[in-house]
């Protein structure tokens, strides 16, 4: 390994630590550390050594903690990735798909019941389904910051507008390198709960001006085919949106409007990133918390409870998006999490059974 660099970089790491032994290696530069107290010192290495092009790793051996430093070159972003536009034309053709859906989910509304002018609506579902997903990726930005993080902008994904849903969702990409878990879980729980607080105030508002048909007008509807019997399933937080205004029960029917669908479709956003998957956010807190080994079968786990909610598509990509990138590895994978982050990611469990789809039948699916 030889650098004009080389002799500065072991400088910095003596200034920094106590090295008890050091090791010129061909390609890298290895020293063995006694520091008890050193995660704020890696970051700190980890943060001036990326501005000279060098990375480093901690590692933990038999004899002790290591850190290992090379020379590296930064990966070119892909072009359409890296120019300013594209996250724009995205952007722009996820508005188009969502306004399209929503004009056409209101028109099929008002022919059962008028909830308003299919424009006007249309409007309101996209402000309320890119609000979902907007705030939820401004929480990894801000968090990201934070951390002094570089990030790219949201790239949103459109979706399949009238037969499906209009968008699948966005996703920003890193630019620097994520240093140790506190760093990794700090963003990745940021998106979850700030997307999350605005779906369940628009849950709350869908649930709100959501019309209720009664029993016989909806089972004549249905039996016309007017009216679809819903079976995608229904998150426990929108099941008590509705009860807050004496909604869902028996002896009626609730019509599923733009905006209840909008509620629907960031809750199972929030619940699928909430698994323990893959680099899914959930899988991002998990890795963090239980290791690469046992991340591997939270995974296996996660699949199995998409199975079991009969979403087999989204398990099947899991698997395969797995079995080639299995989990991000930050450059401090010994520092253990925080109490507080720990206890953090129990109530992150709980968020994802609440935001859970679950079948109307499911409970019963398992009665003896």
């Amino acid at each position: 390994m030889s650098d004009p660099f080389q002799e500065d970089v072991i400088s910095l790491v003596n200034s920094l630590f106590e090295v008890s032994q050091f090791n010129r290696e061909m390609y890298s530069l290895e020293f063995r550390i006694d520091d008890i107290d050193f995660k704020s010192k890696f970051e700190n290495l980890a943060r001036k050594l990326e501005n000279i092009n060098y990375v480093c790793k901690l590692e933990q051996m038999e004899d002790g903690k290591y850190i290992i430093i090379q020379k590296f070159t930064p990966k070119k972003q892909r072009k359409w990735l890296n120019t300013s536009w594209t996250p724009r034309i995205l952007f722009a053709i996820v508005i188009a798909f969502v306004m399209i859906d929503g004009y056409y989910r209101t028109e099929g509304t008002n022919s059962i019941i008028n909830i308003g002018d299919p424009l006007e609506m249309a409007g309101v579902y996209t402000l309320s389904l890119l609000g979902i997903l907007g705030i939820h990726e401004l929480g990894h930005i801000i968090a990201a910051k934070i951390h002094k993080l570089k990030t790219t902008w949201p790239f949103f994904i459109p979706g399949l507008p009238v037969i499906g849903i209009p968008t699948f969702g966005a996703f920003i990409q890193s630019r620097g390198l994520t240093i140790n878990r506190e760093i990794l879980f700090d963003v990745a729980i940021a998106g979850p709960i700030a997307g999350l607080v605005i779906a369940i105030i628009v849950s709350i508002y869908g649930a709100y001006t959501a019309p209720i048909l009664q029993e016989d007008i909806a089972q004549g509807l249905f039996a016309d085919s007017k009216l679809m019997e819903w079976n995608q399933g229904e998150p426990l937080l929108m099941t008590a949106s509705l009860a807050l205004f004496g909604k869902g029960g028996p002896g009626h029917e609730v019509i599923m409007t733009p905006v209840l669908f909008a509620a629907w479709i960031g809750f199972l956003i929030t619940f699928l990133n909430l698994l323990p998957a893959w680099q899914l956010d959930g899988g991002h807190m998990a890795r963090t918390l239980l290791g690469a080994k046992r991340h591997r079968y939270a995974t296996f786990g996660s699949m199995a409870i998409l199975v079991l909610l009969n979403y087999w598509l989204m398990a099947m990509l899991i698997l395969v998006l797995s079995s080639r990138n299995p989990s991000a590895i930050p450059l401090d994978d010994v520092s253990p999490l925080s109490k507080r982050r720990k206890m953090a990611y129990v109530g992150i469990i709980g968020l994802a059974v609440l935001c859970a789809p679950i079948p109307s039948n499911f409970l019963s699916g398992f009665s003896p």
